[in-house]
């Protein structure tokens, strides 16, 4: 599977939750609704095997990934647990190269223009702008000004109001934590309500693009 569905959907649902266990029906309820690129950060030690269990039951209905990677080491057991991309909070050169060693996708955590170019030139394959909330769609463009060849993806702060802003200020796709997937929701196996969340973000970023 290639990275298509980043772009293609323009959407990255991040799971930072206590508990994974639900990891395989999570991701389905998540794809039902339109979003197929899911990222299990590795802010819990269950991540990789959340990342594994959720490749086994969806094959390449859905892109899995690993986030909240602070190092090659991690980035490594995130690799070989399946992930098909890899997220650090942070400019991170280690993790750069031994993802690019194995072929595997990375969005690098950056904010000023100087650490987004600097991740770039590094050989990220997408820039996570982080934390998003700060300064917005208006900063994200002004951003792309001098800089239109980075992929940008803006998490933190970033909802289903604001997703369509994002896109037409020129993100690449958009990450969405707890806007998207709550620990309540998956805790009550309200799997609809997922659903129904992802559909709403899928379809403002389908809007963004071609309304």
């Amino acid at each position: 599977m290639t990275l298509s569905p980043i772009e293609e959907d323009g959407v990255i649902a991040v799971v930072r939750l206590d508990d994974l266990s639900r990891a395989a029906a999570l991701t389905e309820a998540l794809v039902a609704g339109g979003v197929r690129a899911v990222e299990f950060t590795f802010s819990n030690r269950a991540a990789a095997a959340a990342i594994t269990a959720a490749r086994e039951a969806l094959g390449d209905r859905a892109l899995i990934g690993a986030g909240s990677v602070l190092d090659a080491e991690t980035a490594r057991i995130a690799i070989l647990a399946g992930a098909a991309f890899v997220v650090t909070p942070t400019v991170s050169f280690p993790v750069i190269e031994i993802c690019n060693r194995y072929g595997v996708a990375t969005t690098i955590g950056a904010l000023t223009p100087t650490e987004i170019l600097t991740a770039w030139q590094a050989g990220a394959t997408y820039v996570k702008v982080f934390p998003a909330s700060l300064g917005g769609p208006g900063y994200l463009r002004d951003v792309r000004g001098p800089l239109p060849q980075v992929k940008l993806i803006p998490t933190g702060g970033v909802d289903v109001a604001n997703a369509g802003h994002f896109i037409r200020a020129g993100a690449a796709a958009v990450a969405l934590g707890s806007n998207l997937v709550d620990a309540g929701s998956v805790a009550s196996e309200e799997w609809d309500t997922i659903t129904v969340r992802a559909r709403a973000v899928a379809a403002a970023v389908a809007e963004a693009r071609h309304g």
